[in-house]
């Protein structure tokens, strides 16, 4: 693997430019082909993945979604049903029966099949899945976060070296990188406008989120794999699954990446079996290699206040990321006109990207994110301070001995000072 020590300023941005680029890029075709049908398949059929798959469609009028695969043959018939069942996009979407495939092996079968990739599936399984799909040749559509743990996430930034080798293209499911009113404020702020930055508060506190309870037919591994959010070997928890859309606007604002942190966390209101082994809170410090903190909260905690907001501080003034707002020399507040809609924009950067035979290639912010979430985890569920390379090379892998539909056995909570960092 490359050395991964200081990710620059450019490779925190490229994204913007390059969806800007592609988007003004008259669409060619690959190779000098000429507006050639794109086949599209899903892999992972959830609500995130049904919406990318709708997104995908309307990014580019020559596309067609030809596959779907997903563990559960319930979770593909519905996403096909409203899939169908769109009017603008219905008669793009033809999944024949040999193409639907259920089960852990299936995503070979999509991927055998299909142009672009859309990743999709709970976290845990990402780096096998972007493993196959690059050696495969095959653009992908890449949701966060991207690994569970240190080994899944050095496997995946392998893969998304080698595609940028081989100019296909990897456009991740950090949305906000996207939105155009987002683009604006971070641009103002590398370009000067906070003068140096001081110092950074992001917060993502909400309620509660979705559970599917048990059924007296599902093993111990459908249980699990149905109720992904609250097992951190398939969701990361929480401060991964959701909370990374916050820590990656504050690093893109910084330009650079943590060094290291130190964390809290733990389970105040969910506290019963039903949770799996999830914290509902954790409340971070990351530390930049200048000396920069930016101070982290995040919770799940129903009935209980929430915000969602980002905060820098430099020598002239302070900004509001989530707000798009500047308050410095000058107040500035983006007033873009047009729609904005970051899902949409994502695919429609990738698909002109494709036409093109441009490469976006999103694969070292999106590593570094998942990254920056799982050193705070870590940190929380460890009480130790941890470190960006530690937290990059920690050996704890958190995949089950195997993959079927049996008895799986649910890890305990994490303790700081008791549970050890490997």
């Amino acid at each position: 693997m490359k050395d991964r020590t200081k990710p620059t300023r450019r490779d925190l941005i490229v994204s913007s430019t390059a969806a800007a680029v592609v988007g003004a890029t008259p669409v060619l075709g690959r190779r000098g082909e000429s507006r050639e049908v794109l086949k599209v398949g899903l892999i992972g059929c959830g609500g995130r993945g049904t919406g990318a798959a709708a997104q995908a469609l309307r990014a580019d009028p020559n596309t067609k979604l030809v596959a779907l695969c997903d563990a559960f043959e319930d979770h593909l018939e519905n996403s096909l049903r409203t899939l169908s069942g769109t009017a603008d996009i219905a008669d793009r979407v033809e999944v024949t029966p040999d193409h639907k495939f259920v089960g852990f092996d299936g995503y070979k079968g999509v991927i055998d099949t299909c142009d672009v990739v859309l990743l999709a599936t709970s976290p845990h399984f990402r780096p096998l899945h972007v493993e196959a799909a690059v050696d495969a040749g095959k653009h992908l559509f890449v949701e966060k976060p991207v690994a569970t743990d240190g080994p899944g996430l050095r496997r995946i930034w392998k893969a998304c070296d080698k595609a940028k080798e081989q100019g296909t293209v990897v456009v991740s499911g950090l949305c906000y990188r996207y939105q155009f009113a987002k683009q604006a404020t971070v641009q103002r702020i590398h370009d000067g406008a906070l003068g140096e930055i001081t110092a950074m508060q992001t917060s993502y506190n909400t309620g509660g989120l979705w559970h599917r309870g048990r059924k007296p037919e599902w093993s111990d591994m459908e249980y699990q794999m149905r109720n992904w959010l609250y097992f951190t070997w398939l969701s990361g928890d929480h401060i991964a699954e959701q909370h990374i859309h916050s820590l990656d606007k504050i690093a893109w604002a910084k330009g650079s990446y943590p060094t290291k942190c130190v964390a809290s966390g733990g389970r105040i209101q969910r506290t019963d079996e039903k949770w799996g082994n999830i914290y509902d809170h954790f409340n971070t410090t990351f530390e930049w290699e200048d000396g920069v903190r930016a101070f982290s909260s995040c919770r799940q905690i129903s009935g209980a206040a929430s915000d969602v907001s980002d905060w820098v501080w430099g020598t002239k003034g302070k900004a509001n990321i989530q707000a798009h707002r500047i308050w410095a020399d000058e107040t500035w507040r983006y007033r873009g006109e047009g729609p904005d809609d970051m899902y949409q924009n994502e695919h429609d950067a990738m698909f002109a990207a494709i036409r093109a035979g441009e490469v976006i290639n999103n694969g070292d912010y999106m590593c570094e994110s998942t990254l920056m979430a799982i050193m705070g985890r870590m940190a929380a569920y460890t009480g130790a301070s941890v470190t960006r390379e530690a937290a990059l090379n920690s050996e704890l892998d958190l995949s089950p001995e195997s993959y079927d539909w049996t008895a799986l056995e649910m890890q305990p909570v994490s303790i700081p000072g008791v549970t050890k960092f490997v």
